[in-house]
């Protein structure tokens, strides 16, 4: 029998009503392309889960048992896997139990379908109404609390927007709302900082390292809006997508960066990323 979803390693998808993810979104997740039957960059993500773990205050070594969990599943030649960890059952009130035990989940699911012109041509954005809260004990991990990314994200219905773009409360660029952020000005790539808000991207963590090794130009630090010039190229990135350009943003159209296909090749020699190229 092909068992698509593991709940503390039992074969069901049924999650108790009292769980403190469900209640409070008291938890963490990762969202990992699977690759030639693999889970791509798992490293990189499991190390982002344990540091989320460890700033909600979750025994981090609930690590390992999600570990054993995903040996369990028959992953496929190309799709995705989610890892999710929460506090687990808790009573009633926000007060965490003193002695919690984690729920952990693994799912698999098929790779999302997406035209191959997305890597091509690029696509068209929009900016966000909604604005990322500034918090730092939050800023960087993936926490299951989206609802600014959900409200973000019901501000349009135009097939022809494939994504958002979100500043935080003061007026910094943070992400997309399911993809992280990176500009190229110069032929400098800026890599907007995520220490207030939003999440630190695994595929963005991957690029930035290709890059240093490899002497591209390369910053980390905050960036606001008004810093989108004329001339400067937009990119978005994630674990799944790898990395696309916006060509449009509202209006506007964005000039192609110099250095998009090199990453986009680095992706695709890495096989990182649920591409055209590695989906064949």
């Amino acid at each position: 029998m092909t068992v698509d979803c593991l709940v503390n390693g039992q074969p069901t998808g049924a999650l108790g009503a009292s769980d403190r993810g469900l209640r409070y979104g008291d938890g963490v997740f990762e969202t990992i392309a699977v690759v030639d039957h693999q889970p791509a960059l798992y490293p990189r993500h499991l190390a982002r889960l344990r540091r989320g773990c460890r700033q909600l205050g979750i025994d981090p070594a609930v690590a390992d048992q999600l570990s054993d969990d995903v040996d369990r599943l028959a992953l496929p030649a190309v799709g995705v896997l989610r890892l999710t960890v929460t506090r687990g059952e808790g009573g009633q009130g926000y007060a965490p139990p003193a002695n919690p035990r984690p729920t952990r989940i693994v799912q698999r699911d098929p790779a999302p379908n997406r035209p191959s012109s997305w890597w091509r041509d690029g696509i068209r954005c929009r900016w966000c109404q909604t604005r990322l809260a500034r918090q730092p004990r939050l800023a960087g991990i993936k926490h299951l609390n989206r609802l600014e990314q959900v409200l973000a994200r019901a501000e349009w219905d135009d097939p022809a927007i494939h994504e958002g773009l979100m500043l935080d409360t003061e007026g910094y660029l943070a992400e997309a709302t399911a993809a992280n952020l990176m500009i190229e000005q110069g032929g400098v790539v800026i890599v907007p900082t995520a220490t207030e808000a939003g999440v630190e991207g695994v595929m963005q963590g991957f690029l930035v390292e290709q890059m240093k090794a490899h002497g591209i130009p390369c910053e980390q630090r905050p960036v606001t809006a008004d810093a989108l010039d004329p001339d400067t190229s937009v990119m978005l990135c994630n674990s799944l997508l790898g990395i696309v350009a916006v060509t449009q943003l509202e209006d506007r159209w964005l000039p192609p960066g110099q250095w998009l296909g090199w990453l986009q090749q680095r992706i695709d020699d890495h096989r990182v990323a649920l591409t055209p190229k590695v989906r064949g």
